[in-house]
């Protein structure tokens, strides 16, 4: 992955051919004219939980188009920081009753959740191009 730096607050990333660009939002300076990392960083969670439902869904010929996931965020006073993210899986009335506990156990397995219980190792360097 490689990030540049393209005017203004935006930061561009660019991985396996894909373009995510990301400014700030007004008052910190940006133009807002794409989301601030730190959302998409918690679009990420969501996002991740929602291709192990779809998948769970998927793999059951289950109909995923009128399921949602609400995400929200409580964060600590003191610190700042988020303190609780509640991934609220909405299901379709007509869902299958014996699947409803699955689904919540199929999008408690996705990769962003894991990495954040199990968080890596950062390493900051600089270097001379």
């Amino acid at each position: 992955m490689e990030i540049t730096f393209d005017g203004g607050k935006v930061i561009t990333a660019h991985l396996n051919g894909h373009t995510i660009r990301t400014d700030q939002p007004v008052k910190g300076g940006g133009e807002n004219s794409a989301p601030a990392p730190f959302e998409l960083f918690l679009a990420s969670i969501g996002t991740c939980a929602g291709i192990y439902v779809k998948s769970f869904c998927d793999q059951r010929e289950i109909p995923s188009d009128n399921i949602q996931i609400i995400q929200s965020l409580e964060y600590d006073k003191e610190t700042k920081l988020l303190s609780n993210i509640r991934l609220d899986i909405q299901l379709p009335s007509d869902f299958p009753e014996k699947y409803k506990a699955a689904v919540i156990n199929a999008a408690e397995l996705y990769m962003v959740k894991k990495t954040i219980n199990n968080p890596p190792k950062f390493e900051v360097i600089t270097s001379i191009k």
